[in-house]
């Protein structure tokens, strides 16, 4: 742990220029329409109320902004919260490992929980853990969650996408595959939808109970 705020640290003055200037490699291709994307999916309206997980420099977050959203964020890094406060002063901005608990006052419910290139950071089994306690601790009725991130829709496209960014693939990292997601959260009462977006990520859209959402679509 200590390693990767470390990690993070040290690559927040860099992030955003690392993202903008990756072009179509992995693991960045397609990060604009990426956000885009997990911004529809979440059907924004002014005054959501919104948590962002590993907020990181603000990138997404500053689009919740422009559509008049509340935005909260947690994040691990403090360099990559002092990026996000100068970018967006009107954020509730938190330090915390989101594999602990989330120090934040009162406990409040938030419309929509939101995270992006994120996730990827955790295995299988805390990524389902950690969706499945911010849906049940943090969600406002009819609220769901909308997590972008490198992922693919099944465990076979992953196995080939590793040999054919080989180069770049980390093995210290967790890449979603959908199929495996959906069987890990519908076991624990949680329902995903997913959409791939670029060659190497997607949007998954996350709630409470099984059967079809009128989240989705």
């Amino acid at each position: 742990q200590a390693k990767r705020v470390t990690l993070f640290d040290a690559w927040a003055a860099q992030h955003n220029l690392d993202v903008a200037t990756s072009g179509d490699d992995f693991p960045f291709a397609g990060y604009d329409e990426v956000l885009a994307t997990a911004v529809r999916t979440a059907k924004v309206r002014p005054s959501l109320r919104v948590l962002e997980l590993g907020i990181g420099t603000g990138n997404l977050a500053e689009r919740f902004i422009a559509a008049g959203c509340q935005v909260w964020g947690l994040d691990f890094s403090a360099a990559m919260l002092a990026q996000a406060r100068v970018r967006l002063p009107q954020v509730h901005l938190v330090q915390a490992d989101l594999l602990a608990a989330w120090p934040l006052a009162a406990r409040p419910l938030f419309d929509r929980i939101i995270a992006a290139y994120v996730l990827h950071e955790f295995d299988l089994a805390d990524k389902i853990q950690l969706l499945q306690r911010a849906a049940r601790d943090y969600l406002a009725p009819d609220g769901f969650l909308v997590v972008a991130d490198i992922a693919f829709p099944t465990t076979a496209v992953r196995a080939a996408a590793a040999e054919r960014w080989a180069r770049w693939w980390d093995e210290e990292e967790f890449y979603w595959a959908a199929d495996e997601a959906i069987v890990a959260g519908t076991e624990v009462g949680l329902s995903l939808a997913y959409q791939q977006v670029s060659p190497c990520a997607g949007v998954f859209t996350v709630w409470e109970g099984n059967g079809r959402s009128s989240h989705q679509g």
